[in-house]
């Protein structure tokens, strides 16, 4: 998927002298032991879990090093917890006394979906009324998106179940995708519009950053989304094992994204999709959201080529890998933490916003 740029930027991006810049949005503080805590504590039941936050990947370690995906929620919730080891699952669990909990499960729909099961279906943690955060970095269309924004999934999508074929072997620019009769469960997921909408409502206005960088590499695309400032949005996120690219593979998503009725694609990564089927055959998917934020498009820009794109030269990458980890954990802090803070109203289901 057109994430294999973000890859590579993950490897060459300056790391962040992290919980100093952070602090002043994400503050790594540490929560006194609430009753259901102090109760499991002593009683050795299971922890409570009220919001579960998914990663798919760190760079180096937890903290104090350059961020992946993981290390802004590491070190504002969990930074001096205990890691609690999960037979199945890639990495450990971290839970602090508010009942927030996370891991790193893996990149890929097999490697994280997997991750998750066993994380559910482990009796050291109860479920049962948890809200989810599937959170990472992704590509983006440069009509629809823009590097350092951050999305809100309306929809998920799979983008690799069903029929495809070579263009050659199809009528000249017709779709070569056709999905599978059957499936339509196992592929598309509808997120609970009220969450959507109090995701929204509780992270529109969070000043993101930005990089000198990002903002000269907008300037090759000539869209007026792409050249935006970072910014919240939704939409529709396309999961898929691959990494396509180029205005051909966006223009196929899209067309999938409508063709199952879905929003408008906005968003492409690896993971959401799978990680939701696993939570839907345990706790259904009310609770669920749909956290990425765009480190790179899923396109050249009009003056190269899909391949330059895909492998770029020395300095031509997009930027802004550091500032968009940052952004990610930035607007999703405000929804966990809006959560807990209430949580005799939201642990019976989501308020009508």
């Amino acid at each position: 998927m057109s994430l294999l740029n973000s890859r590579r930027i993950t490897r060459g991006s300056r790391g962040l002298a992290l919980c100093g810049a952070v602090l002043l949005a994400t503050a790594c503080a540490s929560h006194a032991p609430t009753a259901d805590t102090r109760a499991a504590a002593a009683t050795g039941a299971p922890v409570k879990v009220k919001v579960f936050v998914a990663a798919m990947f760190e760079i180096g370690q937890n903290t104090g090093d350059r961020a992946g995906e993981f290390q802004h929620w590491y070190e504002r919730y969990w930074k001096g917890a205990k890691p609690m080891a999960v037979p199945g699952a890639l990495q450990p669990v971290y839970c602090n006394t508010d009942g927030v909990c996370g891991a790193v499960l893996g990149m890929g729909k097999v490697n994280s979906s997997s991750s998750m099961q066993a994380i559910l279906l482990n009796p050291q943690f109860d479920f049962s009324q948890a809200y989810y955060v599937i959170s990472g970095v992704a590509g983006t269309p440069p009509q629809r998106g823009t590097i350092g924004e951050v999305s809100w999934a309306t929809w998920l999508v799979d983008y690799d179940l069903g029929h495809r074929w070579a263009p050659e072997e199809n009528k000249p620019g017709e779709p070569t995708f056709m999905p599978r009769k059957g499936y339509e469960e196992y592929r598309r997921f509808k997120l609970n519009p009220d969450l959507v909408g109090w995701a929204m409502k509780l992270s529109a206005d969070t000043p993101l950053k930005d990089s000198e960088s990002a903002r000269k590499y907008r300037l090759r695309y000539s869209d007026a989304a792409a050249r935006r400032a970072p910014f919240v949005g939704t939409g529709t996120h396309m999961t898929g094992d691959t990494f396509f690219h180029g205005p051909g593979m966006s223009k196929q998503a899209q067309y999938i994204a409508k063709l199952y009725g879905a929003d408008d694609y906005v968003i492409t990564e690896m993971e959401a999709a799978a990680i939701t089927l696993v939570i839907k055959r345990t706790h259904g998917t009310d609770r669920v959201m749909s956290l990425r934020g765009a480190v790179n498009f899923d396109q050249g820009n009009p003056k190269e080529t899909t391949l330059q794109h895909l492998d770029p030269a020395p300095g031509e990458t997009a930027g802004g890998f550091a500032e968009t980890v940052e952004n990610i954990a930035l607007v999703g802090t405000r929804v966990a933490d809006h959560i807990v803070k209430n949580w005799p109203t939201w642990s019976a289901g989501v308020p009508k916003p």
